[in-house]
């Protein structure tokens, strides 16, 4: 029994005097050790963390027109539309730089999306509500930004 706490005695010392040694810097490495103990490589089999479609810090009016050109992006790209679903994306993408060009972008983008017809009637019907809302989101903004003068009936 003596053997153990003479043992555990002299690990203190020991460990003390490496502490003592490393100084100021003690906090900070053991908070690193702490953070590469956490710090682990997710499972395979472990479902992934829902990743945020809007980075935050971006005014909400703006967030809304992220998000409504993500949901028409993804419907556009779902039915085949690939090359105006990459134009709304990348003027999307413009919004987050510089909201102004981004805005004109997007502009542009639901020019050409007014003369997209699709031969399905369901699926022009979703196509003219999606882009409604990101029309009506878009122009929010504009005038928020006062960018362009809308006029209100």
């Amino acid at each position: 029994m003596l053997d153990v706490v003479v043992g555990l005695v002299a690990a203190l010392l020991v460990i003390a005097g490496i502490l003592v040694m490393l100084g100021p810097t003690t906090g900070t490495l053991i908070k690193r050790a702490k953070d590469l103990r956490r710090a682990r490589v997710p499972s395979v089999f472990q479902a992934a963390h829902p990743r945020e479609p809007v980075p935050s810090g971006l005014n909400p009016k703006t967030q809304r027109v992220l998000v409504a050109a993500a949901r028409l992006g993804n419907w556009l790209r779902a039915h085949g539309q690939e090359e105006i679903a990459r134009e709304l994306r990348n003027a999307g993408g413009k919004i987050t730089g510089n909201e102004a060009a981004g805005l004109y972008a997007m502009q542009v983008v639901l020019r050409k999306l007014r003369s997209l017809n699709l031969d399905d009637r369901t699926a022009q019907e979703r196509l003219k509500s999606l882009t409604s809302e990101l029309r009506i989101a878009v122009q929010d903004r504009f005038e928020q930004l006062e960018l362009l003068p809308f006029k209100r009936p």
